[in-house]
């Protein structure tokens, strides 16, 4: 592969940590659309840094439209390269499909080794909220349905639950470290004891840029505005994939909404069950789709007058 000879006179040139601001794709998927796939030729510096144009950064924004609908980062090369006057093609989901098989698999068999591979393959090449959203967020949701009171349930539950809060955790700390944007404090509501929704929340929203404070176990909700003064975070996401308690949602998050002075979210399927619970109150509805829910937790940092 050869790439463009760097030309200072030309349009303004990128680093690849503003490409990823810019377009929301981390430096590390960048890196492998570039060298795997040859999507990308950015510019390189004399030392080797590379460097994008604008057309570059349309190049990603179209790649990532390929991705939405469906289509394997394999075969988005040869599209990209057709007129723009060509008919999309059908989405082609086996892809997707054929990852969240392997998931559930190594699930099923206990295969740690393989599940680091998938986890690690996926958010590499693939942009980490479509990653959630397409991959691990449909996978804990067959396996939450299918286990009940299975033999080994319980087993497969623990340690996939101890893999991502491991991983998620660690890639958590490391992004806090290089950022200085505002920080958000994530936390799972009472009744979901995996803590799934949070974890892949605190992924989802780490990767968009904030810093996470990620609170791994329960807390009494009457504790949280100590915690929100104290450490200084710009809003509380709670996340639950049930439908929690009625006096929880009805009574208690309204009540803490009412005594901070930072937004108060609900994600996850409980936002979709209980939204009319919460109508009229101070609690924020973030959903459950993982990219409505980045984009309207940004809005209300953005508007809020502290920020």
């Amino acid at each position: 592969m050869t790439f463009k000879a760097l030309d200072s006179s030309a349009a303004p040139l990128y680093p690849i940590r503003e490409v990823s601001r810019l377009t929301g794709v981390n430096s590390v998927t960048l890196r492998a659309w570039e060298r795997r796939y040859g999507l990308i030729r950015p510019q390189r510096t004399p030392k080797g840094h590379r460097l994008y144009a604008r057309d570059d950064i349309e190049r990603v924004e179209r790649i990532l439209q390929w991705l939405n609908r469906g289509v394997p980062v394999s075969q988005v090369r040869e599209l990209l390269d057709q007129p723009e006057a060509v008919e999309t093609p059908a989405p082609q989901m086996g892809d997707w499909a054929s990852q969240r098989q392997h998931v559930i698999h190594a699930v099923d068999v206990l295969d740690l080794g393989r599940l680091e591979v998938l986890f690690n393959q996926s958010l590499a090449l693939y942009p980490v909220s479509l990653c959630i959203s397409e991959l691990w967020q449909p996978v804990i949701q067959q396996l939450e349905e299918r286990w009940g009171d299975q033999f080994g349930a319980s087993l497969q539950r623990r340690l996939l639950e101890t893999f991502l809060r491991t991983r998620i955790g660690t890639r958590i700390y490391h992004a806090n470290q290089l950022s200085n944007a505002d920080e958000v404090m994530i936390a799972r509501l009472p009744d979901d004891s995996s803590g799934f929704w949070a974890l892949l929340m605190g992924l989802a929203v780490s990767a968009s840029g904030y810093r996470v404070q990620l609170l791994d176990g329960e807390l009494p909700l009457s504790e949280f505005p100590l915690a929100i003064e104290r450490l200084g975070v710009r809003a509380l996401l709670l996340a639950s994939g049930h439908a929690e308690r009625s006096d929880v949602i009805r009574r208690q998050l309204p009540r803490l909404a009412d005594q901070t002075e930072v937004p108060i979210c609900l994600a996850g399927p409980v936002a979709r069950i209980r939204a009319s619970d919460v109508e009229n109150t101070a609690v924020a509805i973030l959903g459950e789709d993982m990219s409505q829910a980045l984009s309207r937790l940004r809005s209300m940092i953005d508007a809020d007058p502290q920020a």
